[in-house]
């Protein structure tokens, strides 16, 4: 009885031990209220993804529209984006009546649609008599690829984070979602230098350049959302990866010592 009762307590130990030092090979300093949170982050970042998926993928972020012109029954349009060109006539009978401008360029017209020279043959695009700047269309463009790259590496980490219990890369990914907001919002920045760019060269070989009036698509708008949701993804993980406050440590002390 009393060897069987030794072996009982050396298997307890033996699992004790073994229990222990499973906890310590697992999720390291991860705990289930810390991982809800993550996860509820990764949320947050999901829809910041989306949105700049949706904005880098789109191929119009520009409108440029010239202004109605009396006597002529048709006049011109254009969608302008990071990959893409698209000039379009439409009739003037199908413009709503109190817009000065050609447009919205969503109206039934023939349309002519290229993409920019710069990526295949390095030549700069004309439109509307002026020329594009193509270093600093491709420097947008490459910043938003950049960015998506980065952003991608970022969700990589929390998803080795929440599986594999890897909890230092939980700030390697906080710093991937903030770079890749930055790097957003710099590509929106050049690609409307480029905008102002474009607007500014205009030809004086003949026939004169029409003027011009433009607005931004929604597709900025995304791009805009997009930056800031990354930031504030990558802001929150890396408050998850701070230790705690060391004055919430000393609450409880001190109502020990009233009580």
């Amino acid at each position: 009885m009393m060897w069987s009762n030794f072996l009982m307590q050396e298997e307890n130990r033996r699992r004790a031990e073994a229990g222990r030092r499973g906890r310590g090979q697992g999720l390291p300093g991860l705990s289930p209220e810390q991982e809800g949170k993550v996860k509820l982050v990764l949320l947050l970042t999901a829809v910041g993804a989306t949105l700049a998926v949706l904005a880098v993928g789109t191929e119009f972020w520009v409108e440029l529209n010239t202004f109605k012109t009396n006597g002529s029954a048709v006049c011109d349009a254009a969608h302008l984006g990071l990959w893409k060109m698209c000039t379009k006539r439409l009739w003037q009978a199908d413009v709503p009546a109190g817009r000065e401008t050609c447009g919205p360029a969503e109206l039934p017209g023939e349309a002519n649609c290229t993409y920019f020279k710069f990526f295949t043959t390095g030549e700069n695009a004309r439109i509307f008599q002026r020329t594009t700047k193509k270093e600093v269309s491709l420097a947008a463009a490459v910043i938003a690829v950049v960015g998506l790259v980065v952003m991608a590496l970022g969700c990589l980490c929390i998803i080795m984070v929440l599986s594999k219990g890897a909890e230092f890369l939980l700030r390697v990914g906080a710093v991937c979602f903030g770079l890749s907001g930055l790097l957003l919002l710099v590509s929106l920045e050049v690609f409307r230098h480029s905008v102002q760019a474009l607007l500014r060269s205009v030809s004086p070989e003949p026939p004169p350049a029409p003027a011009l009036a433009y607005e931004y698509s929604w597709s900025l708008g995304c791009g805009v959302g997009a930056s800031l949701v990354l930031l504030l993804g990558g802001l929150c993980f890396l408050l998850l990866t701070l230790p705690p406050w060391p004055w919430g440590s000393l609450c409880p002390k001190q109502g020990h010592r009233a009580t």
